[in-house]
């Protein structure tokens, strides 16, 4: 039998701690002051990004260099993944057929802002949880036969390139690789090693239109125009894209598209999409099946049909596409290239080998250094253990370094400057 005490005091302590979690992170986001108005950009662009840095709950001692894995979602997009729990577990939807978790919805209210900020229209757009479970959607969804080949580079996400292999493995097809120069020079030369690898085999062309390797942003316009020509879809791994940098995945040209806003819109976690031409619809087949997963007039919502939803995580999405559209996505991309630029010239000053392109055209957000005989793991873990720097790499020598918008110079100086400290003590 419970002890009465000790149930009424482990009840107490349980809701003490309840409350002091909600207390502190409400509290945090009451202080936060209200989104400055981005005319303000122009009068005084450095204090206008100091503001919008304050939107995140990122320590003031913190510098975040690695939207390249996940971004920090700012206190709008918080605010409205918890109204959306706050309304979701009232559970008094008007209709009683109705459900906050319903895995059977069009949820167009999302999908529209959505569809609008990548260019596309709302049937041709699925929501699902990331890129990692678009890309198997898309390579278990399209019919190929042993011997048919899927073309893509040596710099795919293991989320990109693994849905191609379990199927290489299982039903015979081929994966080929082109391999891309570090850095790559200009858009040439990618299409030139795309255009040689192609075969009459070849079925697929699969690429991302931002490695996460190397940050290199693809001819994916060109490439998608290649694919075309031959009679082959393409599929793009565009992880990186949404909120990094302008997004029309119409003017792309692409039979295919998927992504993961958590990282460079900073979406919910747990929040990504699926885009398919409307003319390639009816040709991929779905992964899950549950009710309307062979009915061809709602489109593209057959594959966002799953099972129980995370509307709050919607809301959340919903929401950080408001919060890009309001400072502007031109403003956004324009101070991630500023940041990125500044950043390489202070790494290449410090005798780093460049994996960045030259081409400014083939380069946005993120800064990608070979930078021998430092160790990728070992100065990663010194500079956020002492200088709490947070980066990220690949062994053995490469760093790789995201720039988000709300970073000051300031911020890259003393990470250049930790980085000199750490040289002359290695």
């Amino acid at each position: 039998m419970l002890n009465r005490r000790y149930f009424l005091s482990t009840a107490a302590a349980g809701l003490a701690s309840s409350m002091t979690l909600r207390g502190n992170l409400f509290a945090q986001l009451e202080k936060i002051p209200a989104v400055p108005d981005k005319s303000s950009l122009d009068k005084n662009a450095d204090r206008y990004w100091a503001e919008i840095r304050k939107q995140f709950l990122i320590p003031k001692d913190e510098i975040y260099l690695n939207n390249g894995t996940v971004g920090s979602s700012p206190a709008p997009v918080l605010r409205a993944i918890f109204d959306g729990y706050t309304a979701s577990e009232k559970l008094d939807e008007e209709n009683p057929e109705d459900y906050p978790i319903w895995g059977y919805a069009a949820w167009n209210q999302f999908r529209d802002p959505l569809a609008d900020f990548v260019g596309c229209k709302r049937d041709e757009i699925a929501l699902l949880r990331n890129a990692t479970e678009a890309n198997s959607y898309i390579a278990n969804g399209t019919d190929m036969k042993p011997g048919d080949e899927v073309l893509m580079t040596d710099q795919e996400h293991p989320g990109g390139e693994h849905p191609w292999n379990l199927k290489a493995k299982r039903y015979g097809i081929v994966v080929k690789k082109v391999t891309l120069p570090r850095p790559v020079k200009d858009a040439a030369q990618v299409m030139n090693l795309f255009s040689d690898a192609i075969t009459p085999r070849t079925r697929v062309m699969f690429f991302s239109h931002i490695s996460t390797f190397s940050g290199v942003v693809l001819p994916a316009k060109e490439l998608c125009g290649l694919a075309r020509s031959k009679g082959i879809l393409s599929a793009v791994d565009g992880a990186h894209v949404p909120g990094m940098m302008k997004l029309d995945v119409h003017e792309l040209g692409c039979d295919m598209y998927s992504s993961s806003p958590h990282k460079w819109l900073m979406a919910t976690k747990g929040s990504g999409f699926l885009y398919v031409r409307d003319e390639v619809i009816d040709r991929l087949w779905n992964t899950i099946a549950t009710e309307g997963w062979d009915e061809p007039k709602i489109r593209a919502e057959r594959f966002q049909r799953i099972g129980s939803s995370n509307v709050p995580a919607l809301c959340g999405l919903r929401a950080s596409i408001k919060f890009a559209n309001e400072i502007g996505l031109d403003r956004i991309e324009r101070r991630h290239r500023q940041l990125a630029d500044y950043m390489l010239e202070g790494m290449i000053k410090r005798g780093a080998e460049s994996w960045t392109s030259p081409d400014p055209a083939l380069r946005c957000g993120i800064v990608s250094v070979n930078v021998p005989p430092i160790q990728r793991a070992d100065v990663e873990n010194w500079l956020w253990k002492n200088h709490k720097i947070r980066i990220r790499g690949g062994d053995p020598h490469k760093l790789r370094l995201s720039t988000p918008y709300y970073l000051q110079k300031k911020d890259i100086d003393s990470f250049l400057a930790k980085f000199d400290e750490y040289k002359k003590t290695s």
